[in-house]
C-alpha cells in the first residue's frame, strides 16, 4: 500500500544565533487534506514553512516528499518537488499584468528568446477560469482587491503544478465574502487531491475548512490531531499551554473627563461630518464593515490625511493638527492596521523602534543618551513580555504578535494621552490577544482615552466601554456597553450600507 503522507517533515532543527528556533519538529501530511499548522506566534510555524519552501536550510532533520528524501536547500527545489507558499505579504508585481505575474519567470516561448504571449495570456485565463474567479488575465495587479490578488497566487502555484500549497494567514484581510469564496477554492484543490497547509489564527475557520492539524509550541512538535475529534478550547489550551479563563478581562475602572471631541470630521470621499468624543480611562470601540470609512477617519485624526472640514479638541481646546507630529506633541498615538508597512521600521531594531517616537527624552545635547535610552528599552521589554533575544534584534525577525508590542511601547514610551488602535489584534495568536486586552485595560485604568476600530464583533463587544459604528462614511449611530450586541452592531453597520445604496439607485 502506498505511504498516505505525501510530505513528511522528521526531527527538524534550526538554530539562529543565541535562538533554537526549532527543536526536533514533526509535521506529516497526507494527498489532499487540508492540514491546520497553529500555535502561537513565535512557537516556530513560519521558521518550519520557510524550510520546506526553501527559504531557509535545516540545521538537522529529514524531509520526505512523496517518499523521496529531499534536502529543498533553494526556493527553486521547492517549486520542482510542487510546493509552494502563499505569503502573508502577497508576492505579487503591481506593475504587470496578471498573465505577467502568474509565469514570471517562467514564460512560455515560441523560441528560445521570444515569448509566445498568446499563449502566456491563454493559459492563464484557463487557470483563472478553472478556479472559478471573476479576474482577467490582461488586469493589472494594482487594479485588483487584495482578495483577488490571493487568487492570482493561487493561481500562480497551480500554473507550477503545486501538490503542496502554504497558506500563511489567508483570511487576515478579507472580508466575509471573501473569505468563503477562498474556502470555495480550497475545497476545489482538494477534491483535485492538493494538499494544503494552512496557517491561521482563526480557530474558528480552522474547525469550518481543516481535516487535521499539528500544534506547535515553543519551536516544539505538542501534538498532531484530527480536528472532528477536538474543541476549540483543547487547540487553545495546546498552543499557549495553559488554561485561558477569560478571554476578554475586565477590570475596574473609573471613567472621568471629555480627553479628546472630534466634530464634523471631513477627509476626501471617505469621511463625511464624524463626530465621536472619548473619555479619560474610556475605552470606544468603532465598529463597521471593511470600506466604512474607519480607518481614512483616525488617519485624519493623526495628521497622515489631510482633513478638508472639521476640529478636533483635546481637553476642550481646539487643536490644529496638520500632521503627525502635531498629532504626537498633542498627546495622541496611533498604532496603525498596517504594523510591518507603516508602524515598524523592519531593518532596525527593537530599541530604536520602541524610542522612535520619544527621541527627545534621551537627548543630551547634541547626543542621544545610549545607556538611559537602552535602560528604558529593557524596562517596556519586560513591561509588554515582548520575546525578544536582546534589545537590538531586527524587528523583521520577530513574531507578529512581538512586532505589534514593540509599537504598542513606542506609544506607552510617548506618553500619549489618547492611543488609537487600528485593528490590534490582526494576525496574533490567542495568548497575544489576551495580552493586548489585559494592555488595553490597564491603559484605561491609568486614565488613557481608547479609542479601538476591530471588525471582530466578539471582540468589539468583549472590550467596549461604548460602541460607534460608522457605514458609508458616516457615523450610523451609538451603543452603550449594554445596548451593544451583535445584532444591534450589524444593523447599524448594515442598514445604513443598504439605505445608503437604495438613495443613490
Amino acid at each position: 500500500m502506498a505511504d498516505q503522507y505525501i510530505l513528511k517533515m522528521s526531527d527538524i532543527t534550526k538554530r539562529f544565533p543565541g535562538v533554537l528556533a526549532l527543536d526536533h519538529v514533526s509535521l506529516r501530511v497526507k494527498k489532499g487534506e487540508v492540514h491546520a499548522l497553529l500555535g502561537e506566534n513565535g512557537a516556530g510555524k513560519s521558521t518550519l514553512m520557510k524550510i520546506l519552501s526553501g527559504a531557509y536550510v535545516k540545521d538537522e532533520g529529514e524531509i520526505e516528499v512523496f517518499s523521496q528524501k529531499s534536502e529543498l536547500g533553494n526556493p527553486k527545489a521547492a517549486e520542482d518537488l510542487g510546493i509552494s507558499i502563499i505569503y502573508q505579504e502577497l508576492n505579487l508585481i503591481p506593475t504587470l499584468t496578471v498573465a505577467e505575474n502568474i509565469f514570471l519567470g517562467c514564460y512560455k516561448m515560441s523560441n528560445p528568446v521570444k515569448v509566445n504571449w498568446k499563449a502566456v495570456y491563454q493559459e492563464a485565463d484557463r487557470l483563472l477560469e478553472d478556479l472559478g474567479v471573476d479576474v482577467k488575465s490582461t488586469d493589472y495587479i494594482r487594479d485588483l482587491g487584495i482578495a483577488k490578488q490571493q487568487m492570482v497566487e493561487v493561481a500562480k502555484a497551480l500554473s507550477k503544478d503545486a501538490k503542496i500549497i502554504i497558506m500563511d494567514e489567508p483570511t487576515a484581510p478579507l472580508t466575509e465574502r471573501e473569505t468563503k469564496n477562498l474556502f470555495r477554492i480550497v475545497k476545489k484543490l482538494k477534491e483535485e487531491q492538493v494538499s494544503i497547509i494552512y496557517i491561521s489564527h482563526r480557530l474558528e475557520e480552522v474547525m469550518e475548512i481543516c481535516d487535521r492539524a499539528t500544534v506547535m509550541r515553543d519551536g516544539c512538535t505538542i501534538k498532531e490531531l484530527d480536528i472532528a475529534n477536538v474543541t476549540m478550547d483543547e487547540i487553545i489550551r495546546l498552543m499557549v499551554g495553559r488554561e485561558l479563563k477569560e478571554k476578554f478581562p475586565r477590570i475596574e475602572k473609573q471613567i472621568g473627563d471629555e480627553v479628546i471631541r472630534v466634530e464634523n470630521l471631513c477627509a476626501g470621499s471617505r469621511v463625511q461630518n464624524v463626530s465621536f468624543s472619548v473619555r479619560a480611562g474610556e475605552v470606544l470601540c468603532v465598529g463597521g464593515l471593511v470600506g466604512a470609512g474607519r480607518t481614512e477617519t483616525v488617519r485624519a485624526v493623526f495628521g497622515l490625511d489631510a482633513r478638508t472640514d472639521g476640529r478636533i479638541y483635546i481637553d476642550g481646546k481646539e487643536c490644529n493638527i496638520r500632521n503627525p507630529k502635531d498629532a504626537i506633541s498633542a498627546g495622541i498615538g496611533y498604532v496603525t492596521e498596517d504594523r510591518k508597512g507603516e508602524g515598524l521600521i523592519l531593518k532596525l531594531g527593537v530599541g530604536e523602534n520602541v524610542t522612535l517616537a520619544a527621541l527627545d527624552a534621551f537627548k543630551t545635547g547634541i547626543h542621544l543618551n545610549l545607556s538611559k535610552e537602552k535602560n528604558t528599552v529593557k524596562e517596556y521589554v519586560s513591561k509588554l513580555n515582548i520575546k525578544t533575544p536582546s534589545v537590538y534584534q531586527k524587528v523583521e525577525n520577530l513574531s507578529g504578535g512581538n512586532q505589534q508590542k514593540v509599537v504598542l511601547a513606542k506609544w506607552l514610551l510617548s506618553k500619549c494621552r489618547v492611543l488609537i488602535l487600528d485593528e490590534p489584534t490582526r494576525g496574533i495568536d490567542v495568548g497575544a490577544k489576551i495580552e493586548v486586552y489585559s494592555l488595553i485595560n490597564e491603559l484605561a485604568k491609568e486614565g488613557k482615552a481608547i479609542l479601538v476600530i476591530t471588525s471582530e464583533i466578539p471582540e468589539l463587544l468583549g472590550i467596549c466601554d461604548r460602541v460607534v459604528v460608522m457605514a458609508r462614511g458616516k457615523v450610523s449611530g451609538s451603543l452603550s456597553r449594554e445596548e451593544a450586541d451583535q445584532e444591534s452592531v450589524m444593523t447599524l453597520a448594515v442598514g445604513a450600507e443598504e439605505r445608503g445604496k437604495q438613495h443613490e439607485a
